[in-house]
């Protein structure tokens, strides 16, 4: 994949929430919201405040949806992420 955002955008692909709660409950798939976390993939040339491998924050209902070779990723503005985790 060779993707590049324009703007002030980031490439972020999401990070998987575990699958069961803490106390050992199982959640099906369709029960699982979306995760608003993610690993940055590639940014523009635009933005300096995250760099190719942070974990970030996003908004849930944040950026664009997009699929390269069958692996969702989003296109967020860099206002939708709110920080990185450490």
């Amino acid at each position: 994949m060779n993707f590049t955002p324009l703007g002030k955008r980031v490439l972020v692909k999401r990070v998987e929430e575990a699958n069961t709660t803490s106390s050992g409950i199982i959640i099906p798939d369709n029960a699982k919201e979306k995760p608003s976390r993610g690993e940055v993939v590639a940014v523009s040339s635009e933005v300096t405040e995250v760099k190719n491998g942070d974990t970030v924050l996003f908004g849930k209902y944040s950026g664009n949806e997009v699929s390269f070779d069958g692996t969702l990723y989003m296109v967020l503005d860099i206002d939708d992420i709110f920080g990185i985790i450490a």
